[in-house]
């Protein structure tokens, strides 16, 4: 619940301060408020995100479609 109420803030803040600039209608949350708060939460919990192995970057790049 409290990485809604952090994703509700910061998405308020941002729709305050990007006002001018964005169209009337819904709007998603920022990928990059979703990734602040998560990092948050990780870091928080004695957590962090890593980033993937060569190895599983390669990986994760070679399917192809129907394999």
């Amino acid at each position: 619940m409290d990485m809604s109420f952090s994703d509700q803030a910061l998405t308020a803040e941002y729709l305050v301060k990007e006002a001018k600039n964005l169209p009337a209608g819904v709007h998603n949350v920022p990928t990059y408020i979703d990734k602040e708060v998560a990092s948050l939460k990780l870091i928080s919990m004695g957590g962090r995100i890593d980033t993937l192995t060569p190895a599983q970057d390669m990986y994760l790049n070679s399917w192809e479609h129907g394999s």
